[in-house]
Parts: C-alpha cells; sequence; structure tokens
C-alpha cells in the first residue's frame, strides 16, 4: 500500500472506503499550518496543541461532508478558525484589537523580555514569528493564512467570511501594521541581519 504523494482527494476517498490510517496523511501534511493558525488566535502553546488535536478530529469525523468546492486546505483551515472562536467564546476571552489597552500594556511589559530574547532568536523567521504575534486575530490569521498556508484570496476570505477585496484590504493592512511591529521592536535586529 503505496501512500506517499497522494492527492488530499485520493487520500479522503480512502479514508471515506474505510481505510481510517491513512488520515494520518492528512495530519502529517497539516500540522504546522493548522497549529500555526491556531496559536495565532489563542497565543497559549499549551491550548493551541489542544485545539489543534480538536481540529483534526472534527474534521475526520465531517469528511464525508467535504464537497470538494474548495481545496481541501481551505476546508480544514474553517474548521481550525470556528473550533478557535467556540475556544475563545468559552472562556470569555474575546480578541483583542491593537487599539485596546490591555494589549498595549502587555506589549510594554513584553518588550524587555524581547531584548533577552533577542541574543538566543537572531533569524528572521522568529522574528516575524514574534511580531505576527503581537497583531490582532484577524491581522495575524489573514497573513498567516496567504503566507504560511499559501491560500488564495478567495480561499481566505471562504474561511474568514470575507469578499475577495476585504481580503485584500486586510492583507495589506495587516502587512503595514506588521512593518511597524518589526521596525518598533526588532528594529536593531533586522538591521543586523540586513547588513551580514
Amino acid at each position: 500500500m503505496i501512500t506517499t504523494g497522494l492527492s488530499d482527494t485520493e487520500i479522503i476517498s480512502r479514508v471515506l472506503r474505510g481505510e481510517q490510517t491513512v488520515f494520518s496523511l492528512v495530519v502529517d501534511r497539516y500540522q504546522n499550518y493548522v497549529f500555526s493558525l491556531v496559536i495565532r488566535f489563542v497565543g497559549n502553546r499549551e491550548d493551541a496543541e489542544e485545539i489543534a488535536q480538536d481540529v483534526f478530529v472534527k474534521a475526520y469525523r465531517s469528511l464525508a461532508d467535504f464537497r470538494g468546492e474548495s481545496k481541501f486546505s481551505t476546508w480544514l483551515f474553517t474548521i481550525a478558525r470556528t473550533t478557535c472562536i467556540s475556544f475563545l467564546r468559552k472562556k470569555k476571552l474575546g480578541t483583542q484589537s491593537l487599539d485596546n489597552e490591555r494589549t498595549g500594556i502587555q506589549l510594554a511589559n513584553r518588550e524587555s523580555g524581547f531584548r533577552a530574547d533577542m541574543v538566543e532568536q537572531k533569524s528572521r523567521h522568529a522574528m516575524l514569528n514574534e511580531a505576527i504575534r503581537m497583531l490582532s486575530v484577524d491581522d495575524s490569521q489573514v497573513l498567516t493564512l496567504f503566507y504560511k498556508g499559501e491560500q488564495t484570496l478567495e480561499e481566505i476570505g471562504r474561511i474568514m467570511g470575507l469578499d475577495q477585496n476585504n481580503v485584500k484590504v486586510k492583507l495589506h493592512r495587516a502587512r503595514q501594521r506588521l512593518r511597524v511591529k518589526m521596525e518598533k521592536y526588532f528594529r536593531h535586529e533586522v538591521r543586523e541581519i540586513q547588513d551580514d
């Protein structure tokens, strides 16, 4: 039984025909993307790991509902998003915007920690991820879906419940806010990387 190189559609067909173990290929293929999306929502690694597992359980149980009208990854990210929203509602955490006073206080408190951590985290990737974590849930989600999830604007629109033009605007604004965060918190580190 050769299972490598199978498309998402082939994997789904085999799982629906009773080869449940083949679903592990879906988990292997998408676990990093799902985890990246979830942690942007909840901000806590422990919760994110639990929610990511829950996303795959829900996807497995609902696999027969996947109609193939969009990419499987789009369908899976929609499940991830709704699972995160449900989790946040249950915990009554709500989402935080950049204008939120509490977020501003948290960012100020983290600044000194960032400087110390940067000695260990010199890579552009680590800095970028840290800057994305400082953004609002919507901003970090659209950036994650576009860059890490490699979703099209149309697919992101389906996941987020927006039209394509709104996604384009959100993506543009999220990039601008990310640039501001990078310049504010990682200006010296980015300059050092560019000078290398």
